[in-house]
């Protein structure tokens, strides 16, 4: 039988990096995958110190280097991931590295698209809408990235029911409960479907 090779995700992510703690845990005893390094666009994210303590590479970047130049994707290139994770991460992922990793870059998201998406939608903003709007569920959204916030195939969505004593800080724990019982999941299915590809 053929010996497949280690699966490599890559994660970028903006804050203290729980989610990417999780999904780097998750994956450290995997034979088919695991974490190989962190981005973050924030010097002092939680995320840089959470990698580097569970012995991922930790890489710290800046608008530059994402935007303006071929910087990060030289990087990504040498490293050749086989899933891009954006966790937590709150820029706009840029074209060229879109180009170069097709259908491999896969974001999470806070409720379920394509509602409380776009442009300044993110963490405790998400919520706090949701509340106010009086919806009766929220979840999660997992979806390839595309060059527009939020827009991009969904993959996957869970929804929870929302009770009317939740507030956007008990909704919140709740999305951050359904996000680290499923997002290293799903990227464990994404990865298993490109195995047999």
């Amino acid at each position: 039988m053929r010996e497949t090779k280690q699966k490599k995700i890559v994660v970028f992510a903006s804050g203290s990096g729980t989610n990417t703690e999780n999904i780097i845990k998750y994956f450290q005893n995997s034979p088919e995958s695991r974490v190989v390094a962190v981005f973050s666009n924030r010097r002092s994210a939680g995320v840089l110190k959470k990698a580097y303590d569970l012995n991922v590479k930790a890489l710290h970047f800046d608008r530059d280097s994402l935007y303006h130049s071929n910087e990060l994707l030289y990087v990504l290139q040498d490293i050749e991931p086989d899933l891009i994770v954006l966790a937590g991460f709150l820029w706009i992922f840029p074209e060229n590295i879109l180009q170069r990793f097709p259908d491999k870059v896969v974001n999470i998201h806070p409720a379920l698209l394509p509602k409380y998406g776009g442009k300044g939608m993110y963490g405790d903003k998400v919520h706090k809408a949701i509340i106010e709007n009086k919806e009766k569920e929220s979840g999660i959204t997992i979806h390839y990235v595309n060059e527009r916030y939020d827009e991009g195939e969904i993959v996957f969505q869970k929804k929870i029911i929302i009770e009317e004593h939740d507030t956007p800080e008990s909704l919140a724990t709740k999305i951050h409960d359904l996000e680290y019982a499923h997002f290293p999941k799903v990227i464990e299915e994404l990865l298993q479907e490109k195995i047999s590809e």
